[in-house]
């Protein structure tokens, strides 16, 4: 009997498990539900109208209200506020006047039906502002070459805080190093100071979040005091002062350690951990090793870190303890609860964090403290316990979970329901899918008390669970490896004390596509017939598309091509049919492809007598195939050549494969004249060869010989770096970085991978840096048509390529924000006017300007009864011109124009309408009773 308690909680942990697992119709009565809201820390700007989201859903549909700094706030009082239709999302209208600050403070939704209120987190709106530097004037600062120095900065405050960078009063960026660098707190740095750093002034700059305006101090101007010699120094610590200090980080967040010494010569810094190693996964080292992050930041990370700085002359340390302590994260967050009248059920809330957090439970919003008792449920600390529930308990409850770094807030509804067996979603669905594959048949169900669901195949048998067979706890039963035998009807029963429902999933297995003969590689004489495999077995009940492609391109197929249901043939081949060709088969379920290189070559002429008909062929194969003088970067192959049949071998062709990127394709690698029956191989560090060597002659090429041995030469550092690298816009908040990744014999090592850097062009901005592994990379909340400098390096486990090369690519474009204006129009004849206007600005292009376009139509004719068609024309004017014409025109007609200028996003605003006449002209001509004008 004393298993019975641990047995009930078995069972109840189960319950909520697969309540959270299941979807309550929405025909169903159900409390609120908070889908959507704003982020706690809510920081707006100022120019634009404020939009503080609340979205719910429940049965009947909620009703919302608000507070403001913990009192309730009346929408319905204040005309520039406003809510979404059926939402509790608030709108306050600062295009018509608001002033944005009187809304700041600390808002909190609340969505009500009968059954029960659910909460948001309390919002805190901040209006975004920008900082204005004190004015002040700067004396000139006057240093002694080799000594220290540090140009302070402090920036004024602003929300969110700027982006700080150092640049002259010309707006030229200070270049930086390991010597000269911006520190975390935005001062600049000198470990020691040289002569040459008195050419410029220092200015420090602050960009703005939301405007991107940027803010310049006044200018340091530098004195460089010079002397005969600069005596060298040991190191001294400019940043952090003394020997130790202390940093205090929250778990998830960066930890960012900083570390800058003076010195002659320039000290190095070095990092290390008190009695362990420092976090390589996730740990960087920025502004010249003299900052350590480690993203993100955890529990573990906690310890004794110390940099050293060192020179010649010695070195010294600093100790940094590191303190990560935790906002409240769940471990188990509350789920809703669906229970029938009389059952048993409870929500959990655990929560964890440093210090560790302080639970409370609300119900509706209020405090279950000040709620008078209820026979039906009781808190248990971190659960609440329902025992017997009866139908007017549904509530939504509240888990607050707060220490001393933030606070963690979760709604679940306790819903009480007394619902038969029910099936949602399609009913009696077809399942296809490939034999060998994985597969899930879903089964979606609801009722209250929570149905058993049971699934049987073909309507009989056991309940199908275990072995091949899993019953997911949403009801989905998954199939792990489908086989033929599996095919048939499967049905799901889903059962309580109420009713049973069920419903019916037919699953047809399907044999796969394979290409059972694909093409293979091929050498073909200029001006011969290749032919080229693709057969094909697949499904016949299944849609089969075969296409081909070449070098990775949709192949045309001209008249020099037959497509056939089993392969290709070229007729008549030339050099620009050398390539690699890939058969792909596809149908709806799946694909399967074959690749085969192609390989032309020329023509040859012999003179063979008339008398001498001794038949001749294609050589055969080479054998023999020997490595030697084995070394890191090449080889020699040799070979035995195979019979010459009747006509003399003018070549061999040495081809590789490899069996990391490209198992079973063949490369070509050399060529070799016929006389010679070895050749020296370059080889490509990481890569594990395997050689096999074709002889040519006259009538086409051998068959391929045995292959050799494999050789795997060893890994070394990229040797080069992707090519093709761009930056363009794909919308007006972004710049997506695309380049020409390294091909498998470019790798040279395992984990290839691209380091990307990138920075707006001559900001003084520090590179922003990520690592990928594919080719592109998009860069998101970039200002509008902006020049971004861009630079892409390969890395693989041996190290990394040398720098890359720098490119300029290009945020997105918006449309051009102004008009064309001043449009001048002069009237030249009956059918021509010319145009004179004013430039838009590059500012208000925002993008590359492509053309000024008029538009015009023709509004009336003078000739009375003459039918006037005002569709719409234009005239492009291409490039950056501020004068053109525009002609066939209709004589003795009204018209109107407007201009716009067009960038690559599109029109910008129309210009004010213009309009003119232009003179009589031309002449009419009567047909069949009818003026019809003739030009």
């Amino acid at each position: 009997m004393k298993s019975e308690p641990v047995l009930w909680t078995s069972f109840i942990v189960f319950l909520f498990h697969l309540v959270y697992a299941i979807e309550v119709p929405l025909d169903l009565i159900q409390p609120p539900t908070i889908t959507k809201q704003s982020v706690k820390n809510y920081i707006v700007d100022p120019r634009d109208n404020i939009i503080i989201e609340c979205e719910a859903r429940g049965n009947p549909h909620p009703t919302f209200t608000w507070t403001r700094n913990g009192k309730f706030y009346n929408v319905a009082k204040d005309p520039k506020v406003s809510f979404r239709r059926r939402s509790g999302t608030l709108v306050i209208d600062i295009w018509g006047g608001g002033r944005p600050e009187d809304y700041e403070g600390e808002y909190q939704c609340f969505a009500r039906n009968q059954h029960g209120t659910a909460l948001s987190n309390k919002i805190l709106l901040q209006v975004s502002r920008s900082l204005l530097w004190p004015k002040e004037y700067l004396d000139p600062v006057v240093v002694n070459e080799g000594t220290s120095l540090i140009l302070q900065c402090n920036p004024p405050p602003g929300l969110p805080p700027p982006v700080i960078f150092w640049m002259s009063s010309s707006m030229e960026p200070i270049v930086q190093n390991r010597r000269v660098s911006q520190g975390l707190n935005g001062d600049l740095y000198f470990s020691n100071v040289l002569r040459e750093d008195a050419v410029t002034d220092y200015s420090c700059n602050a960009r703005s979040h939301f405007t991107h305006t940027i803010q310049q101090k006044n200018p340091y101007t530098l004195k460089v005091l010079t002397t005969r010699g600069v005596p060298e120094r040991i190191p001294t610590f400019l940043l952090p002062m003394g020997t130790s200090s202390t940093k205090l980080v929250l778990r998830d967040e960066d930890l960012l350690l900083e570390c800058i010494a003076s010195g002659v010569p320039t000290p190095e810094i070095m990092w290390y951990k008190k009695g362990g190693e420092l976090p390589s996964q996730k740990l960087k080292f920025e502004n010249y090793n003299k900052t350590l992050r480690i993203s993100p930041v955890s529990e573990e990370d906690s310890g004794e870190y110390f940099c050293q700085a060192s020179n010649r002359m010695g070195s010294i340390r600093h100790t940094i303890s590191v303190r990560v302590k935790a906002a409240p994260y769940w471990l188990d967050e509350p789920k809703n609860l669906i229970l029938a009248p009389g059952e048993n059920g409870r929500l959990v809330c655990r929560a964890s964090g440093n210090p560790k957090p302080i639970i409370q439970w609300l119900m509706n919003g209020e405090a279950i403290s000040v709620i008078a008792p209820n026979p039906n449920f009781e808190v248990a600390g971190d659960t609440v316990i329902f025992r017997e529930v009866q139908t007017g308990n549904s509530a939504v409850f509240q888990c607050n979970a707060s220490n001393a770094h933030g606070y963690l807030l979760a709604n679940a509804f306790v819903s009480i329901l007394d619902i038969p067996s029910r099936m949602l979603g399609v009913r009696n669905e077809l399942i296809r899918v490939i034999e060998y594959n994985r597969t899930q048949l879903d089964c979606r169900f609801f009722g209250s008390p929570i149905p058993t669901l049971r699934w049987f195949k073909n309507g009989q048998g056991s309940n199908l669970d275990g072995g091949n067979y899993r019953v997911h706890e949403n009801g989905t039963l998954e199939i792990s490896t489908v086989r033929k035998e599996d095919q048939g009807k499967y049905t799901c029963v889903a059962t309580n004390i109420l009713g049973n429902a069920e419903n019916t999933v037919r699953l047809e297995v399907k044999e796969p596509t394979r290409i059972v003969k694909g093409p293979e590689d091929q050498i073909g004489r200029r001006g011969s017939t290749v032919r080229l495999d693709c057969r094909v077995r697949w499904d016949n009940t299944l849609r089969l598309t075969v296409t081909w492609m070449k070098d990775d391109t949709q192949l045309y197929i001209g008249n020099r091509m037959k497509k056939e249901d089993d392969g290709l043939t070229i007729f008549g081949v030339a050099e620009k049919d050398q390539g690699a060709y890939t058969c792909m088969a596809k149908t709806e379920l799946d694909q399967d492809f074959a690749k085969a290189y192609l390989t032309i070559l020329g023509t040859y002429t012999d003179f063979v007598s008339p008398l001498c008909k001794i038949k001749s062929d294609k050589p055969d194969s080479p054998m023999d195939l020997e490595l030697t003088d084995l070394a890191e970067r090449s080889v020699r192959l040799t070979w035995t050549p195979g019979d010459e049949n009747n006509s003399p071998i003018t070549g061999f062709i040495v081809q590789f494969e490899e069996d990391r990127y490209q198992p079973g394709t063949w490369h070509n690698l050399a060529t070799v004249p016929g006389n010679v029956n070895s050749a020296f191989l370059r080889l490509s560090p990481y890569v594990n060869y395997q050689f096999r060597v074709l002889a040519v002659n006259d009538l086409g090429s051998s068959m391929p010989s045995p292959t050799s041995e494999r050789y795997q030469t060893n890994g070394a550092p990229p040797e080069v770096n992707p090519s093709n690298v761009r930056g363009a816009g794909t919308r007006k908040d972004n710049m997506e970085i695309t380049w020409t990744p390294l091909n498998s014999t470019q790798a040279y090592g395992p984990n290839l991978r691209y380091n990307v850097k990138w920075r707006q062009r001559q900001s003084g901005e520090a590179w922003n840096n990520i690592t990928v592994w594919n080719n592109k990379h998009v860069v998101w909340n970039t200002p509008v048509y902006t020049p971004y400098e861009i630079r892409v390096q390969a890395e693989n486990e041996y190290g990394r390529a040398s720098e890359p090369n720098t490119v300029t690519g290009y945020s997105g474009e918006d449309y051009p924000k102004t008009a064309p204006s001043d449009i001048k129009l002069r009237v030249m004849n009956s059918t021509a006017i010319s145009l004179q206007w004013s430039r838009v600005t590059p500012a208000s292009i925002q993008g590359s300007l492509m053309e000024y376009r008029a538009y015009y139509w023709r509004e009336s004719s003078l000739l009375r009864g003459h039918w006037v068609s005002r569709k719409k024309l234009q005239q492009s004017f291409i490039g950056d011109r501020v004068r053109g014409i525009v002609s066939f025109l209709i004589p003795y007609s009204n018209y109107k124009l407007y201009m716009v200028a067009v960038n690559g996003r599109g029109d910008g605003p129309k210009s004010d309408i213009k309009e003119f006449t232009t003179p009589e002209g031309g002449k009419f001509l009567h047909t069949g009773g009818r003026k019809v004008f003739s030009i």
